[in-house]
């Protein structure tokens, strides 16, 4: 299993996972035509993408899907409250739509997927676990970590979680009052100290490898976000690593095993 990330922050979110022949997309926050020239560089294409996992409607997640659905009709999948709301800002998604049920597990190709509450300030986000070659996870956009988000992330042998902000920088920066409070809030981002709680209990549980992602360009840097979680994992075997705002990060998951049908 493969996992690369092409875009994870405040300005977009996007990343493919490829188990045996299936390839998957976790959001759509950016271009269209930055997601042809990613897999491009790749060697692929949006033809070989076998489906869209849509976290929450907010437009740094899904801001390219309009175009995904009009040039290549890739399957979208989205809970149903998230499905309804892109059903309302995108019409033309109608025939692409496919409502999922959260917390059971449903298969597209090769990927067991199983999507799992997240606390955010829209009606209903979810985080996603998907096993095959290997078991990936990822959670961001959450001002708190809840039992949901535990019982998805855990024993994931790679996960991808939010380090959103510094709390210092972000109390004493320059974002209006009630922006900061929306942040801090429960449903708001979940703060370096706070992803670096939540990534000693996952180093606990089995994982192997951290990306800390959906960081703040104004409130955080990798350099204060690595050094923070890193603190509480130097006494582990963990890898950490911080996924870009753009470019593409690229991580091997798990060790192979055979594609169920």
């Amino acid at each position: 299993m493969k996992v690369y990330v092409f875009a994870s922050g405040s300005s977009g979110n996007c990343l493919m996972l490829s188990s045996g022949a299936t390839n998957v997309l976790i959001d759509a926050g950016i271009s269209m035509r930055r997601m042809e020239a990613a897999l491009a560089q790749l060697g692929r294409s949006l033809r070989d993408i076998n489906g869209v996992f849509i976290t929450h409607e907010h437009s740094d997640h899904i801001s390219g899907l309009k175009m995904l659905v009009k040039y290549y009709a890739l399957p979208v999948y989205a809970p149903r409250t998230v499905a309804a709301r892109l059903q309302g800002m995108l019409p033309e998604i109608d025939g692409c739509l496919q409502t999922i049920p959260v917390g059971e597990s449903f298969r597209v190709g090769c990927l067991s997927v199983r999507a799992f509450h997240t606390c955010h300030d829209t009606d209903e986000s979810v985080g996603y676990r998907l096993e095959g070659e290997g078991v990936f996870a990822l959670a961001t956009d959450m001002g708190c970590v809840t039992d949901a988000v535990l019982d998805g992330l855990r024993g994931a042998d790679t996960v991808l979680i939010e380090a959103n902000h510094d709390e210092q920088m972000l109390r004493y920066g320059s974002y209006p009052v009630y922006l900061k409070r929306r942040i801090l809030s429960p449903r708001g981002h979940l703060s370096n100290e706070d992803c670096a709680a939540l990534a000693c209990d996952l180093a606990q549980s089995g994982t192997r490898r951290i990306i800390l992602g959906h960081l703040s360009r104004e409130n955080n840097t990798p350099m204060r976000a690595v050094d923070t979680v890193w603190q509480r994992l130097e006494h582990t075997s963990i890898e950490l690593l911080c996924a870009p705002p753009s470019g593409c990060l690229e991580v091997s998951v798990g060790e192979a095993m055979p594609c169920l049908t």
